[in-house]
C-alpha cells in the first residue's frame, strides 16, 4: 500500500480533513497515488508554536539522550527500508534498488549526526592574567526551518532533520509535495523512536508561500534549503533581509576530465552508470565530459556501448536501470537541450528522444562535438544527457571546467599523482572526486559559487546549527 499521506504537528499526524489537497502522481504510469493535504496559515502557526514550545526542553536534553533517539531512528530506517523505498519508487520514479539504497544510506547520516551531537566541544582559552577564566561554548541556534527537494526526498530530509536535532534545535520541515511518501515515512520513524512532541514538525503547501512565511517568522532563526540556484538566490535574499542564517545546497554542472593515463574502459563504464543514476536528476551528476584526444575514441565507444545496455522502465519492474524523469516539464527540457545542441553543430550519437508509452521516459543520450555556447554546456541539464568534448591542453580544460558559476562536484580520471594534485588544487568545486565517487556520512557535501554555501555531513555538519558564545569570567 502507498503511504498514508499526512502532515505532522506537535506529535500528531493530521490527514487534512477539509483542507486543500494535491494529487501525487506516479511519473512512470501517470496514475494518481494519493492526495496530499496542504497546510493552512493556521497550521503553519501551530507548527512554529510547537517547535518554539519544545525548544527549551530539547536544548537542555543531554546530547547522549538525543543521540539515543537518533540511533533508534536509524535502526527503524533500516527495518523499514524496503517499504519506504517502494513508495519512493512510486512517487519519485527511481528504480527500486536505488530507492532502497537511498533509505539505507540515510541511516548512516542519522547515526553520524547523532554522534557529532556528542562532540559539540567548546574550548578553554588561556587567560592573559591570573584569576580570569575564558572559554568558548557551542549552543543550538534555536528553531529551524528546512526545505527539501523531490529528487532524493528521504536522504535530504534525514540529513537536515538529524543535524538540527543532534545540535539541540527544533525543526519545521517542508518537503517536496510531488514526492512526499519518503518524508511521511521518515517522520513516522522519528515519532516511533520516541521524539518528543514539537521537536519535529513536517508540513506541505504552496512552496513559495510556505518558504516566505517560514523565513519571515520571528520564531525561525535558521533556514536550510536544497534545490535550484534560482530559488536558492531568492530564499537567500529573504533570509538576508531578516539577518537569518541560511545554508544552501544548490545546483551543479559537474565537469568530468578524463586524461590519457586513466583506466579508460573502467572510467567509461563507471560514468555511464553514474550518468543515468536517478535518470541524471542529481546535483552531483556528471554533466560536462572533457576527454583527452588520445583516448577520446576508445572512451566514446565504450561509454556508448554501456549506455546501450541500460534498461529504462518502471522502477518496480525487474532489471530496470533507469526510471522516468520526474515530470513532463523535465522531458521537454531534455528535448530542448538536444535540439539546441544539434542546431549549433553537435552530433547526436545515442538517444535524444522521449520513449513511447505512458510515463515521463527519456532515452539515455550522448552528444559529441558540442560547442561551448550550447545550452547543455552552460545550464544544468538535470537529466540523462551526456555532452562530450575533446581536449588537448590541461590548462585549457581546467579553464573550461571552472568557466561556469557552478561549483558543486567535479570528476577527474588519471593515474598520475601530479595530475591528481594539480587538479585537486585547481578545480573550483566543493568536491573533487578522483577515479571514483565518494559521498559519505563522514564527509562534507557542499558547493561554492552559485552551488551554495555551507556543508552537510562530516565534522562540519552541525556548524550551521550552532551559535558560538565567548565567556570571560573573573
Amino acid at each position: 500500500m502507498y503511504e498514508q499521506l499526512s502532515f505532522y504537528i506537535d506529535g500528531e499526524f493530521l490527514s487534512g480533513g477539509d483542507r486543500q489537497k494535491q494529487e501525487v502522481i506516479n511519473p512512470a504510469t501517470l496514475e494518481v497515488l494519493g492526495h496530499l493535504p496542504l497546510a493552512t496559515r493556521a497550521d503553519l502557526d501551530r507548527a512554529l508554536a510547537a517547535a518554539q514550545r519544545a525548544f527549551p526542553a530539547w536544548r537542555d536534553t543531554s546530547p547522549l539522550e538525543r543521540a539515543d533517539i537518533l540511533h533508534r531512528a536509524a535502526e527503524l530506517i533500516r527495518e523499514r527500508a524496503e517499504e519506504a523505498g517502494r513508495n519512493i519508487t512510486l512517487d519519485q520514479g527511481k528504480p527500486l534498488a536505488g530507492a532502497v539504497a537511498e533509505v539505507h544510506r540515510s541511516a548512516e547520516y542519522v547515526e553520524w549526526n547523532a554522534d557529532e551531537g556528542r562532540r559539540m566541544y567548546g574550548r578553554i582559552v588561556p587567560p592573559r592574567q591570573a584569576g580570569v577564566r575564558e572559554m568558548v561554548l557551542r549552543e543550538p541556534v534555536g528553531i529551524c526551518a528546512a526545505i527539501t527537494p523531490w529528487n532524493v526526498p528521504f536522504s535530504q530530509a534525514a540529513r537536515k532533520i538529524s543535524a538540527a536535532l543532534a545540535a539541540g534545535c527544533t525543526l519545521v520541515l517542508k518537503g517536496a509535495e510531488e514526492s512526499p511518501s519518503g518524508i511521511v515515512a521518515l517522520t513516522r520513524i522519528f515519532h516511533d523512536a520516541g521524539l518528543p512532541p514539537g521537536v519535529l514538525n513536517t508540513i506541505w503547501g504552496v512552496p513559495s508561500e510556505v518558504a516566505s512565511y517560514l523565513i519571515h517568522s520571528p520564531i525561525v532563526r535558521k533556514i536550510s534549503f536544497t534545490g535550484s540556484v534560482q530559488v536558492g538566490r531568492h530564499l537567500a535574499s529573504l533570509a538576508g533581509a531578516q539577518l537569518k542564517r541560511i545554508d544552501l545546497e544548490l545546483g551543479g554542472h559537474a565537469p568530468v576530465i578524463v586524461f590519457p593515463d586513466a583506466e579508460v574502459e573502467k572510467a567509461a563504464v563507471f560514468l555511464a552508470r553514474f550518468k543515468i543514476r536517478n535518470a541524471g536528476q542529481a546535483c552531483i551528476s556528471p554533466s560536462r565530459f572533457y576527454i583527452h584526444e588520445d583516448v577520446y575514441d576508445a572512451f566514446l565507444e565504450r561509454f556508448v556501448d554501456e549506455l546501450r545496455t541500460i534498461k529504462v522502465g518502471n522502477g518496480l519492474e525487474p532489471g530496470v536501470d533507469m526510471g522516468p524523469l520526474f515530470s513532463e516539464r523535465r522531458v521537454k527540457e531534455m528535448e530542448e537541450f538536444v535540439e539546441d545542441a544539434c542546431t549549433r553543430g553537435a552530433r547526436l550519437i545515442l538517444g535524444g528522444r522521449r520513449l513511447p508509452g505512458k510515463g515521463h521516459f527519456f532515452a539515455p543520450t550522448v552528444l559529441t562535438d558540442v560547442p561551448d555556447d550550447s545550452r547543455i554546456m552552460k545550464e544544468e541539464p538535470f537529466g540523462p544527457i551526456a555532452p562530450l568534448q575533446v581536449f588537448r591542453d590541461t590548462s585549457d580544460v581546467i579553464a573550461k571546467a571552472n568557466s561556469l558559476d557552478f561549483g558543486l562536484s567535479s570528476y577527474v580520471f588519471t593515474s598520475s599523482l601530479k595530475t591528481t594534485t594539480d587538479l585537486s588544487n585547481s578545480l573550483e568545486a566543493g568536491m573533487v572526486h578522483i577515479n571514483q565517487l565518494g559521498v559519505l556520512a563522514e564527509t562534507p557535501l557542499g558547493g561554492i559559487k552559485d552551488s551554495g554555501m555551507g556543508s552537510q555531513g562530516g565534522s562540519e555538519t552541525l556548524d550551521a546549527y550552532l551559535n558560538t558564545k565567548y565567556i570571560y569570567q573573573s
